[in-house]
Parts: structure tokens; sequence; C-alpha cells
């Protein structure tokens, strides 16, 4: 037992090692496939066979499930009638360890008469493949891990991680954020809390000090909340916010301890109707940079009747 734990940290380190030094050969071709994909009018055309294809299928489907348009065609397929499913505008990204693979290399004249532009992920940058395409990206590995170096096992996780690279920096230059997901994801928990609405996932319990409050009581009602924040009232009015970051700034810029609310509060604060959805509440918090929200009855009154945090939203426990 003992020598099959220790054979599977092998193969882990040996991977990650492989993975490392592929990291360190990213050079501003990755940043052009990245652009060229980014300006592509139509879709992302992933195509692969085989152990190769199931992670470019992977690759194909996690960019589309964030904001890039993509399919998977199956290379074997497309010599017989499924290249109909490709535009003109269309990038093809082809994805073969080898760049010899003969069902790949069979698509390239066609996605080439399509005006199609296309993009190589392999392991070889003197293949057929890489030549004949308009940019490349090497996921080259020294050896599989495979005890016979032939199995596709190092190589298809070094495909899997140069395309989930991809899809974050295309997330980052679409600004894709939560909210987004939950629209390409209905189905998922994410996306069915970010569908729902703030009323059914708020806080109920508000917390409240005046702006004659001292300090220590500030710090106490916060911490019996639990909410990071407390909201500011002035008589029947609330005219501010605190929140863990105006604490932490209070004690570095004040050495009275018997300071108040006012003194330390954000004057005026941003709200949500109940009935509004959690990803216009998230949209919110990402646009100012905020982890929680007051929650009105509705987008004209100024009553407030619970809070939202960011916690509420995403709860991955």
């Amino acid at each position: 037992m003992t020598a099959t734990i220790d054979k599977a940290k092998e193969i882990f380190l040996q991977e990650i090692s492989e993975l490392t030094r592929l990291s360190e050969t990213i050079d501003e071709r990755f940043a052009q496939v990245v652009d060229a994909l980014y300006a592509c009018k139509g879709k992302i055309v992933v195509m692969g066979i085989g152990k190769t294809g199931i992670i470019g299928r992977k690759i194909a489907s996690s960019l589309a499930s964030t904001g890039t348009p993509a399919i998977f065609v199956n290379a074997a397929e497309a010599v017989h009638g499924d290249l109909g499913m490709v535009a003109g505008d269309d990038v093809a990204l082809l994805v073969s360890n080898s760049g010899a693979t003969n069902e790949i290399l069979a698509v390239i004249d066609p996605l080439h008469q399509l005006g199609c532009r296309i993009i190589a992920m392999t392991g070889d940058l003197q293949s057929p493949l890489a030549q004949r395409a308009d940019l490349v990206l090497s996921v080259h590995v020294d050896k599989e891990v495979c005890p016979l170096g032939l199995a596709p096992t190092t190589s298809t996780t070094a495909t899997l991680l140069m395309g989930d690279a991809l899809m974050v920096c295309l997330m980052e230059k679409r600004n894709f954020q939560a909210e987004n997901f939950a629209v390409y994801h209905p189905g998922g928990a994410l996306g069915r809390k970010l569908l729902g609405r703030v009323g059914n996932h708020m806080s109920q319990s508000v917390p409240k000090v005046y702006t004659d409050t001292p300090f220590r009581d500030v710090v106490s009602e916060m911490s019996d909340h639990h909410l990071g924040m407390t909201m500011v009232y002035e008589q029947s009015a609330c005219v501010g916010i605190i929140t863990d970051g105006d604490l932490r700034r209070a004690i570095q810029k004040y050495n009275d301890v018997h300071i108040t609310a006012a003194q330390v509060m954000t004057v005026g604060y941003k709200h949500i109707a109940k009935d509004a959805l959690l990803s216009e509440a998230l949209a919110i918090m990402d646009k100012y940079n905020i982890t929680t929200l007051a929650v009105t009855e509705s987008e004209q009154s100024e009553e407030i009747i619970g809070i939202l945090s960011i916690h509420h939203i995403i709860d991955f426990a």
C-alpha cells in the first residue's frame, strides 16, 4: 500500500514539474491567441479527436459557459459533413498533441477555404499542423507519466491547463462577472441563487447605531450581528454606514477612544429593493466594490428591512 501511495505522489510531482516548465514557455504568442479569440466575430470552433478531443470538448464547454461562444466538433465527423457548422467569421482551435493527426490535417484546407483563422494547440511546433496554422500555442511536455510513455497523461493535462488559461484570460477581458455566470448556468446552484430574489436571502436583523453612539458600542453592535457593518441613524433617518474598513481606518486615525459613530461612518449607503434579483445586487457590489447592501421594501422606500451580504449570495459551503 505504501508503494502505491508513493507512486501516486510521484505522478503528481512529475506532472506538476512538467506544467511548471510549460508555464515558463508562455510568451507573446499566448497574448496574440487571446486577442484573436476575443476579436472573433463568430464562434470558436474547437476540433480534436481521441483523448485530446475529450479535452477539446471541455475547453469549448468552458469557453461557452463564460461568455465566449464556442462549440466542439469532432475532427473525424467534420470531414463527413460537420464542417457545415463552421462559418467564415469563426476561429478554429485545432487541438492535437502530435500535430500530425490525419483527421486534423484533413480539415485545414476546408477551413482556409471558408475563411476561418486557424489556431493550433500542439506539442510539436515543427509539426504539419503548426506549420499551417495562423497562430500556435505549444503544449509540449518532455514525457508522459504513463510508464510506457504511450498513454496521453501529462500531455492532456497540459492541454487542459492551457485551455483553462485561455478561458480565464478571456473572462477578464470580457469583465465576465458572477451575475453573467448565473445567466449561463440557470440550472446550477449558483445560477439558481443569483436568479433568486434579494428578500429571500437577506438577513432581517439590521445592525443599528446612532450618530452619537460611542465607538465601543459600535464595535459591539457589529460583532453581535456578524455582518461586518452597521447602519447609522440620526433620530429615525438612516444617514450612513460603518463597515469593518471604517473601523480599521478610525483606529489608525484617532487616538481618542471616546469618538462616536458620526466620526467613523461613511455618509450615505447603497441599497436595493427586496424584490430585486440577486444578480442585480451582485452587480451593484461589483460596481462599488462593497460586500453588503441595505434592503428596502421597494425602490421608493427608505425604510431598511434587512441586510444582504455577499456571503448570502455566494455560499460555497
